[in-house]
């Protein structure tokens, strides 16, 4: 029997692939705002009109490569750890759920200016380990990698995230943080039986509304 990839990696080839075609779009644009906005890049007037999705489809959108390959370096190394010590289905809704968070963060605090990337959602898995750090059922050997081990990391990029001009959306990153960090702290890092086929339920349904978003996306430019 075939072994599946681990979901970390679909995620890494999704944003990689998406980027990839907003490139290959954005060849035929003069304006790259506006290519921004086609692959679903938040702003806040537009979501305040009822384009919510945005919230989630600007999880996928970066602002260029170098932005991805920091994004997805992050993505790699956290999502290998954050995956073998929750699971998948864990795995996926923590990330989902703390980008999620971490956007509408940013529609308070960056309610005009285009925001597109990753940070919060990968935030999240810091914050998820971090949390799990605190936990007596996290295995031992994981916790070099996990609670105080990452204040460092942490703290750095917050106190970056404040300089002027750093162009670094705080909100999303501190959003999708404190999210990962009750997340962490709050879960057990072993799920039985039940609470793995709630979990499947929650996961399937974030994907399905991540998906959604994409077709109402869609449907709004076909329209428009």
């Amino acid at each position: 029997m075939q072994k599946r990839q681990p979901a970390y990696l679909y995620l890494i080839l999704i944003n990689s692939a998406i980027l990839l075609l907003f490139y290959v779009v954005k060849s035929f644009f003069i304006q790259s705002d506006i290519v921004f906005l086609l692959f679903g890049a938040q702003y806040g007037p537009l979501v305040s009109q009822g384009q919510w999705y945005r919230i989630i489809t600007a999880m996928f959108m970066h602002g260029g490569f170098l932005h991805l390959a920091f994004n997805m370096y992050a993505l790699y190394i956290l999502g290998a750890n954050t995956e073998a010590l929750y699971g998948t289905y864990k795995f996926l809704s923590f990330y989902l759920l703390s980008g999620i968070v971490g956007n509408i963060a940013t529609q308070f605090f960056y309610y005009d200016s285009l925001s597109v990337g990753a940070s919060g959602a990968i935030f999240g898995l810091v914050g998820a380990l971090f949390g799990a750090g605190f936990r007596k059922d996290t295995p031992f050997y994981v916790k070099p990698l996990t609670g105080t081990a990452l204040l460092p990391m942490i703290i750095l990029n917050i106190v970056l995230g404040f300089m002027p001009g750093s162009g670094i959306n705080n909100a999303a990153h501190i959003g999708g943080l404190v999210t990962g960090m009750i997340l962490g702290r709050a879960l057990p890092v072993y799920t039985s039986y039940k609470a793995e086929r709630v979990w499947k339920i929650i996961t399937y349904s974030l994907v399905g509304i991540t998906v959604l978003s994409y077709v109402l996306l869609i449907a709004s430019l076909i329209v428009g």
